[in-house]
C-alpha cells in the first residue's frame, strides 16, 4: 500500500524515442497491472499448462518424424500413435546432461559475476564496464556490470580452442544432448522462477518496487519484484535474459552446424545463412546491452515465469528451430535464393540498427541533431503526471520514425523472416518463429500505442495524423 500511494520520479522515453523528461507519477501507475481481469487470468493458466508441452512438441516432431509438425497429429488421430508411445520414444533427463548444463550455467555465472569487463577499454564505441539502469518505480538507480560481450567472446573462443586443439567435447554435445537438455532447463527455468516468487514474499531486494495483484498464477507468471537482485551485482534480469540464453544461441547453431557436417560430411549453405544472420543478431545485443537496460524488459517488466523460464527455456529451443531442422532436412539453395535471403535479413537488420540509432540520438541530444542529412521534425507534446505536473516530450517524425511510428519492428520481423526462408519451403516447422514473433511485435505495437494514447491525449492524435503507419508504409 506504501508503494502504490508513493509518488516517484523516474525517466520518461516517447515511444518512438522522445527526449527523456523527468516526471512524477504514482507508482500505483508504473508497469504492469495490479488488478487482473479475467481475460487476462485465462491467458496467464493457459500460457503456464500449453507453453512447455508446446516446445517439447516442435523439438520432439524433429527427433521423431524428421520435423513434420502434421505427422504426429494424423498418428494420434488414426491411432498408430498415443501419446503415451510419443513420450516413451522421447529421451530421458540423465545425470550427465545434468552435469553438462551445470557446468554451463556455472561457468556463466563466473564470467558475469566474477570477471569485469575490460574489453570498452580498447573497442571504440563500446559501453561495457559499470553502467547504469533506468530508474525504478521506487526511485532506485540500479548499477550493472555490462560484460555479456566479453563474456560472449570468451565462451566462443574456448569452444573453437576445444574444436580444434584439446578435444574436451565433441563440438556435437549439445545437439547429442538436445532433448535431455529440454528437462534440465525446464528445471532451472522452474526453480528460478519459483525462488524468485517466494524470495518477493520473504526477502525481496526492495519491497517498494513489488506488486502484488492477488492473484498467485498471475503474480508467479509475470513476476512481483521489479529487479530482484542476489548481493549487490547479480541481477536475475540481467542474467537470464542474456546468459546463459543468448550467449547459447550461438553456440547451438554451431553445433547443429558440426552435426550436419559429421552426419552428410558437408555444412549446407543454408545452415551457414542461419548461422551468420543469427550470429549478427546476437552480436547486436551484446554490442548494445548497456542500451538494452533501457528497455521494456528492464524497465517495465517484473521478473517471475515469463522471463525466468522463458529465457531459459523458450528462447534457446525455439529461436534456434531452423538449425534444428536443418540438421534433420539439409537444405542447399541456389545461389539467387540463397543472395535473397542474405539480402533480406542484411537489410531488415539495417532498419532495425537504424531506426534504433535514430531514436537513441534524438533522445540523447534532446533534438539537437541531424537525422539523414536534416534537422530532425517532432511534435511537441504534453501530459501531466498522477501529481497533477504538466512535463512535455518529443515524438520524431523524422528518418524512420517519419515512414512508420514502430518500423524497428519491421526490421526486426524481416530478419526473423529471413532466418525461416533460409530453410526453404518444405515444411512449416522452421516458420514458426516468423509467426511467433509477428504476434509478439504486432501485440506490443498496439499494447505501447494504448499507453501513448492514454498519455498524451490529442497530441497523440496528431502525432498518428503526422505518422499514419505502424509497420508497414502504406499498409499497416
Amino acid at each position: 500500500a506504501v508503494a502504490m500511494e508513493a509518488t516517484q520520479r523516474r525517466q520518461k522515453l516517447s515511444s518512438n524515442g522522445g527526449a527523456s523528461e523527468t516526471t512524477e507519477e504514482p507508482a500505483g501507475q508504473w508497469g504492469r497491472a495490479w488488478e487482473v481481469d479475467w481475460f487476462s487470468l485465462s491467458a496467464v493458466i493457459l500460457l503456464l499448462c500449453t507453453a512447455p508441452f508446446l516446445v517439447f512438441f516442435f523439438v520432439m516432431v524433429c527427433d521423431q518424424y524428421q520435423c513434420s509438425v502434421s505427422q504426429p497429429l494424423v498418428e494420434l488421430y488414426s491411432g498408430e500413435a498415443t501419446l503415451r508411445s510419443i513420450w516413451d520414444k522421447a529421451p530421458s533427463f540423465t545425470w550427465t546432461t545434468a552435469q553438462i548444463y551445470t557446468v554451463w550455467v556455472s561457468f556463466q555465472v563466473v564470467l558475469y559475476m566474477c570477471v569485469p569487463d575490460i574489453t570498452h577499454k580498447f573497442l571504440p564505441g563500446y559501453a561495457g564496464g559499470v553502467q547504469d539502469g533506468a530508474r525504478t518505480p521506487a526511485g532506485l538507480i540500479n548499477k550493472y556490470e555490462i560484460n555479456g560481450l566479453q563474456s560472449w567472446l570468451i565462451t566462443h573462443a574456448l569452444w573453437y580452442a576445444n574444436a580444434q586443439y584439446f578435444h574436451w567435447f565433441s563440438p556435437t554435445i549439445i545437439f547429442d544432448n538436445w532433448i535431455p537438455l529440454l528437462w534440465c532447463t525446464n528445471l532451472l527455468g522452474y526453480a528460478v522462477s519459483t525462488f524468485a516468487f517466494v524470495k518477493a514474499y520473504l526477502f525481496p531486494t526492495n519491497a517498494e518496487d513489488c506488486k502484488f495483484t492477488g492473484n498467485v498464477f498471475y503474480n508467479y507468471m509475470m513476476g512481483i519484484e521489479f529487479n530482484p537482485r542476489i548481493g549487490k551485482w547479480f541481477d536475475f534480469k540481467l542474467f537470464f535474459n542474456g546468459r546463459p540464453g543468448i550467449v547459447a544461441w550461438t553456440l547451438i547453431n554451431l553445433s547443429y552446424a558440426a552435426k550436419q557436417q559429421e552426419l552428410y560430411g558437408y555444412v549446407t549453405n543454408s545452415m551457414i545463412l542461419v548461422n551468420v544472420l543469427q550470429a549478427i543478431y546476437v552480436l547486436d545485443f551484446f554490442w548494445n546491452e548497456a542500451w538494452y537496460l533501457k528497455t521494456i524488459d528492464i524497465c517495465h517488466d517484473h521478473f517471475g515465469w515469463y522471463l525466468g523460464w522463458g529465457d531459459c527455456v523458450w528462447l534457446p529451443f525455439l529461436y534456434t528451430l531452423q538449425g534444428l531442422y536443418l540438421v534433420y532436412n539439409p537444405v542447399q539453395l541456389s545461389t539467387a535464393h540463397a543472395a535473397a535471403v542474405l539480402l533480406l535479413g542484411l537489410v531488415g537488420y539495417y532498419i532495425f540498427r537504424s531506426t534504433n540509432h535514430q531514436k537513441d540520438l534524438f533522445r540523447r541530444t534532446e533534438g539537437k541533431c541531424s537525422i539523414w542529412g536534416k534537422k530532425p521534425t517532432f511534435i511537441e507534446c504534453a501530459y501531466r503526471s498522477g501529481d497533477g505536473g504538466l512535463h512535455h516530450s518529443k515524438l520524431m517524425t523524422s528518418g524512420f520514425w517519419g515512414v512508420a511510428r514502430h518500423l524497428n519492428y519491421t526490421g526486426d520481423l524481416m530478419g526473423s523472416l529471413a532466418y525461416c526462408a533460409a530453410c526453404g519451403f518444405g515444411h512449416i516447422h522452421p516458420y514458426f518463429y516468423i509467426v511467433y514473433m509477428t504476434i509478439l511485435l504486432v501485440h506490443r505495437c498496439v499494447r505501447d500505442e494504448h499507453r501513448c494514447s492514454s498519455k498524451y491525449g490529442k497530441d497523440w492524435k496528431r502525432y498518428t495524423d503526422a505518422v499514419p503507419y505502424r509497420l508497414l508504409p502504406g499498409i499497416f
